[in-house]
């Protein structure tokens, strides 16, 4: 017998790319089929672009999912999961299209089929504007996420910035064991880490030793020395990227920046570390970009999973209502303090 489909809006509250990462990743964890329509409708693009469309397909491989509307510029999507789980994926990304994005879509999937994946991906940006830094998505996002049982581990043979993109990466998930999260004191700070990546290209120009100078001129008062590392490396197209991490006795928040043409190394770390340093100053355990990016977990962690965040912004209220729509369960926000509360507190049975 046919399941319903689960009908999404995809311009609903922020309207962008995340409502379709967002559904098909939830549709792959509850096998529950999924029709998007007025995709990324206010957009100035409207619809799908490549970014969205290698994730989505990168799901479909991974749960033997049929895709509809699975087009450039299409305004409507269908996925249809499959029963078959693969243990293998090989992802193609066109130009710079973001791979951070596509790990986050497919994480919550593998997390919660509980078995172990790896990924290869040939082309696609590691460090592009509007997704997490690679250097983010490994200090902050996997590091946290390995504090609640999830497992996984990146190994880069070649970063991609845009517009080429043209990076090779593999990214390994063992099997998590997800108890309920507690993220709700981020107790002492321990150390600060900053960290400073530059194409060979930007060597002579020192990029990324100033993006670490212009850094420290920002974060030199900290009660806690900041370590800083940097690195060259090869890439098709230039580009830089910064990013600061502090880690704390029960968290880790960090913030990140971009390269651009025309703009001053000192300036990246600038940016990257006055971002840390507000964050700083609030006592969140989360920092305003891993708000959204933990909700999948919260839920599918269970019963009174919670954490605290430093903002709760629009992305975080549209993915809420993304996730009520596919999980049994609803999101509870007290000042901000983010609560998944399950179907026992309902009145459901567990």
């Amino acid at each position: 017998m046919e399941t319903a489909v689960v009908e999404v809006d995809g311009s609903f509250g922020e309207g962008g790319g995340q409502i379709v990462r967002t559904a098909c990743s939830l549709a792959a964890v509850t096998g529950k089929a999924c029709g998007i329509f007025k995709i990324r409708h206010s957009r100035r693009q409207p619809g799908l672009r490549p970014q969205h469309l290698a994730g989505v397909r990168a799901l479909a491989q991974l749960c033997d999912a049929r895709l509809e509307g699975d087009q450039i510029d299409s305004r409507e999507l269908f996925f249809r999961p499959g029963q078959d789980r693969a243990r293998h994926l090989m992802v193609k990304v066109e130009t710079a299209g973001s791979i951070t994005l596509i790990i986050q879509a497919l994480l919550p999937a593998i997390v919660a089929a509980k078995t172990p994946v790896t990924v290869e991906f040939e082309g696609g940006g590691t460090d592009t504007s509007r997704a997490p830094t690679l250097d983010y998505l490994e200090q902050v996002f996997l590091r946290l996420l390995r504090r609640v049982g999830v497992v996984a581990e990146i190994s880069v043979a070649r970063r991609g910035y845009y517009p080429k993109g043209g990076a090779a990466l593999r990214f390994q998930s063992g099997s998590a064991n997800l108890g309920r999260i507690e993220l709700l004191e981020r107790g002492a700070l321990r150390r600060v880490t900053l960290t400073s990546r530059a194409s060979e290209a930007l060597a002579r120009r020192r990029v990324a030793e100033r993006q670490i100078e212009g850094a420290l001129g920002v974060l030199g008062t900290l009660s806690v020395p900041a370590r800083s590392d940097f690195e060259y490396h090869f890439s098709f197209s230039p580009g830089s990227s910064f990013c600061a991490v502090a880690e704390f006795d029960n968290s880790v928040i960090g913030a990140s920046s971009l390269g651009a043409p025309g703009k001053m190394a000192e300036d990246v770390g600038r940016e990257g570390a006055a971002k840390l340093a507000d964050q700083l100053r609030e006592s969140a355990c989360l920092d305003r970009h891993m708000a959204d990016q933990i909700l999948p977990y919260l839920a599918l962690a269970g019963d009174r999973s919670a954490a605290t965040v430093s903002e709760i912004t629009s992305h975080c209220r549209t993915n809420m209502w993304v996730i009520e729509k596919f999980l049994e369960g609803r999101f509870e926000v007290r000042e901000r303090t983010i609560t998944w509360a399950g179907p026992a507190r309902r009145g459901g049975a567990r």
